[in-house]
């Protein structure tokens, strides 16, 4: 570890107690993570987070408001995702994933690089609205990733992978879904409904596809994991902040 990090990490204990963050600092030891085999190209595994790759959009409180809040508004959130899509389509751009760049999958980005995108706000308000009350300014999103629209093209796939960690974790409300989409998490396959919301831990291996003739869009929003503590999100977001310094990577 950096200084920095050392800094980072002391000034947290100090706030939360010795011992706060003692599972982030077991996630620094490969010796001694613990993972399910599906999440074994993840970079890093969070230790003592339950090994689901699904989870119950509804069952912890914290998630649970941000899902009713996006299934609530998605009437409208579909009303001005097709106008942007329609009239304003520099809006989206092609999805830049860690591990390819894809023109079949396109993106309008409301959360991007630790700060909210202002433009959006003008573009799809009632998403950027919900987001911003829902999950910014309650700290249920994970700054260290995104949120956006995601829109798969006909006959677009996501190869099989693992993202990057546990320690969040994965909302998507089904905007607009024609019939032939699906998507695998671990082993089970599930296919999105429209205006109701799945939550899945994407350490897990995962892909989706579009084998229908019309645009598949989900909205997704990366959440902390409900199973970590205050301590130690601000402490996996100096961690993580100062490794993207050092490495001069946006990932």
């Amino acid at each position: 570890m950096t200084p920095e990090i050392d800094d980072a990490f002391e000034a947290v204990e100090k706030e939360y107690g010795v011992g706060s963050i003692d599972r982030v600092r077991q996630m620094l030891d490969p010796a001694r993570q613990d993972r399910h085999p599906q999440q074994k190209n993840a970079k890093w595994i969070l230790p003592g987070l339950s090994k689901k790759p699904w989870h119950d959009p509804y069952e912890h409180p914290e998630t649970a408001a941000v899902v009713r809040a996006f299934e609530a508004g998605h009437a409208d959130i579909k009303r001005e995702l097709a106008d942007a899509w329609s009239l304003n389509r520099p809006s989206f751009t092609d999805y830049e994933h860690y591990l390819s760049t894809q023109s079949d999958w396109q993106a309008l980005y409301l959360f991007r690089d630790g700060a909210p995108v202002l433009e959006s706000a003008q573009v799809v308000p009632t998403a950027y609205r919900i987001l911003d009350e829902y999950a910014l300014r309650t700290a249920t999103h994970c700054p260290l990733l995104e949120s956006h629209f995601s829109t798969l093209l006909p006959g677009a796939s996501v190869k099989p992978h693992c993202d990057l960690w546990n320690f969040s974790i994965n909302l998507h409300l089904a905007v607009d879904i024609p019939e032939d989409c699906g998507i695998r998490v671990g082993d089970e396959t599930r296919e999105w409904v429209e205006g109701k919301c799945l939550l899945f831990d994407y350490s897990f291996e995962h892909e989706a596809w579009n084998r229908g003739t019309g645009t598949r869009t989900c909205l997704l929003v990366d959440l902390w994991h409900p199973e970590t503590t205050l301590a130690e999100r601000a402490a996996l977001t100096a961690l993580i902040t100062e490794i993207r310094v050092l490495l001069g990577d946006s990932q």
